[in-house]
């Protein structure tokens, strides 16, 4: 069985490097407008979403994320080390400048769930923008606090991620998922779904 929903997820894939070409801003209202529709604890809805266009901006966020960054990387051992090495990444992050929006996106501490909120808001996001032709990663900066002060968030809310939304000059497949056989148990722990 297909179906749309389930057409988008599978296309999905995480974008690192973005064309220059630029994106329309309705585009990333419109993803906006689908993460406003998912659920929230007590439905407070605790999602902000901050537009970064400007050039000066988007620099100043690299050079405070690469910042800390480095240091993650500087202590980073053993098997998220060799992880990291096979997947080319490190603590450069030039697609904060490359990509043409930045979204950074937030969450109201105080509210019930208010993380598990935005990242379900976030998913909704990432299936919206694949069905409008645009790329993005979620980013999480190893200190988002540092990036939080950057922007003058208030107290009360956290950056729990950022999007670098932009068309994909990404050459990079999809990763591969596990099939639905090897993550489904029916009824208890260990007796695996068969079909």
């Amino acid at each position: 069985m297909t179906s749309p929903i389930l057409d988008l997820a599978k296309r999905r894939r995480t974008v690192r490097t973005f064309s220059s070409t630029p994106v329309d801003l309705e585009d990333v209202f419109a993803a906006l407008e689908a993460a406003c529709q998912a659920p929230s604890g007590a439905n407070l809805q605790p999602w902000r979403f901050i537009i970064i266009t400007d050039p000066q901006i988007k620099m100043r966020i690299r050079k405070v994320c690469e910042h800390v960054e480095r240091q993650f990387y500087s202590t980073v051992k053993g098997e998220l080390k060799q992880w990291l090495l096979s997947k080319g990444l490190s603590w450069r992050k030039p697609f904060l400048e490359d990509a043409p929006i930045l979204v950074p996106l937030l969450s109201q501490t105080k509210a019930p769930y208010s993380s598990e909120s935005v990242w379900l808001a976030i998913g909704y996001a990432l299936l919206a923008l694949e069905e409008l032709g645009l790329g993005t990663v979620t980013y999480t900066p190893s200190d988002a606090e540092v990036v939080a002060d950057e922007l003058n968030v208030p107290n009360g809310f956290s950056l729990e991620a950022i999007l670098p939304i932009g068309i994909s000059a990404d050459e990079k497949p999809k990763e591969s998922r596990l099939k639905l056989e090897e993550v489904t148990y029916v009824d208890s722990w260990g007796a695996h779904l068969t079909r």
